[in-house]
């Protein structure tokens, strides 16, 4: 019962936001662009994850629907991606003993992942999505 009154809260305060932004545009394309800067720095920084900011940008800054939203998150992060794995290599911070690898799986889980995308309830992909997310924060807390 207090997971679900907390769930609720939560919900009421996500749409608070939402009509916050959706009532003051130049304040959302701002804050849209600052998340934007953001998402940038951490997918360099940290070699990919820019999409965990991107898409709560999304969705609450931008109102946008969560399937496009994770799908606008990946678009916008392919480039930035390919732009951060060049600099890597020319930095020599590339092992292709095990990175090619690691790229054969990312791809073909990456297209799975887009058909899976196509099959799935909004909500079911949020919970999940905000789960990966929880669980992971747990984790590097508990380090």
């Amino acid at each position: 019962m207090r997971i679900r009154s907390c769930i609720n809260a939560q919900n009421t305060v996500m749409e608070k936001i939402k009509e916050f932004f959706a009532k003051h545009k130049k304040t959302a394309f701002a804050a849209t662009l600052a998340a934007a800067l953001l998402t940038g720095a951490a997918n360099g920084l940290f070699g990919g994850g820019g999409g965990m900011l991107a898409v709560p940008a999304y969705t609450v800054i931008a109102g946008e629907e969560p399937k496009k939203a994770h799908a606008t998150a990946v678009a916008a992060i392919l480039p930035l991606s390919a732009v951060s794995a060049a600099i890597y290599l020319a930095g020599g911070n590339f092992d292709p003993s095990f990175g090619y690898y690691v790229c054969g799986g990312v791809i073909i889980g990456g297209i799975a992942g887009s058909f899976l995308l196509k099959k799935i309830s909004s909500r079911l992909l949020e919970f999940v999505f905000y789960g990966v997310m929880l669980a992971a924060g747990i984790k590097m807390l508990l380090r």
